[in-house]
């Protein structure tokens, strides 16, 4: 597939700032509070320590739940409902968008919510693609749909193999603001080994920079 150069237009929106504002992509929320994100999961070990942490600060977050894996874990994805988290859609496969087609990526979110309406009994309204990367053709699939694209305004880099425990809140927190959307992952699906160990273990430190902000971390479309 031969990529025309207006199909690519959107793909660092999530790091350059000024493209997110041409293309209209939510990066923060509007209301006085930060919104915590997992993407990639539900994973037995990962999703499990996610929760865990959260519940220990009294913190509500979202998650973008990659269909596939619920389908492998429902169980999973009903718990994080249940604890009263939000559920957002990731795809069904994680796989690049820049070189699917519409009809296939629409297919694949088909697939998608049907598991997760299937394991959850909710429909989510919130998307983000895998690595963040939109093509204008996903993107105006996805608002064709009725979602919300949502990407993030601090992250943790915590797919990384080389990062740590201290590595990851650092980065998630330097310069936190009200309003900021952080990237996490609860999963290691995709990334590297047990790379949400590490995660789990920085989540005292992120909530701690939250908490000292003198706001809640809130999932997002309470927030917004």
């Amino acid at each position: 597939m031969t990529l025309p150069s207006g199909w690519v237009g959107p793909a660092l929106a999530a790091h350059v700032p000024a493209l997110a504002r041409r293309y209209g992509l939510d990066c923060r929320i509007t209301r006085t509070a930060v919104a915590l994100t997992f993407d990639d999961g539900p994973h037995p070990e990962g999703t499990v320590a996610v929760l865990e942490a959260l519940a220990a600060r009294g913190a509500a977050a979202t998650f973008f739940l990659v269909g596939e894996q619920v389908e492998r874990y429902p169980e999973l994805a009903r718990r994080i409902v249940d604890s009263g988290h939000e559920i957002a859609l990731h795809g069904y496969r994680h796989t690049l968008l820049l070189r699917r087609r519409v009809k296939a990526f629409a297919a694949d979110l088909d697939r998608a919510e049907g598991v997760i309406v299937a394991a959850t009994g909710q429909a989510p309204t919130l998307y983000r693609p895998p690595y963040g990367v939109f093509s204008t053709g996903a993107l105006a699939h996805v608002r064709e749909r009725g979602l919300l694209p949502l990407l993030w305004s601090r992250w943790g880099r915590d797919w990384e193999r080389r990062a740590t425990p201290a590595s990851i809140a650092r980065r998630a927190t330097r310069g936190l603001r009200p309003g900021d959307v952080v990237l996490l992952h609860d999963s290691d699906a995709y990334s590297a080994g047990d790379s949400w160990a590490r995660t789990a273990a920085a989540l005292p430190s992120v909530l701690a920079a939250v908490e000292a902000l003198g706001v809640a971390a809130e999932p997002v479309t309470q927030a917004t």
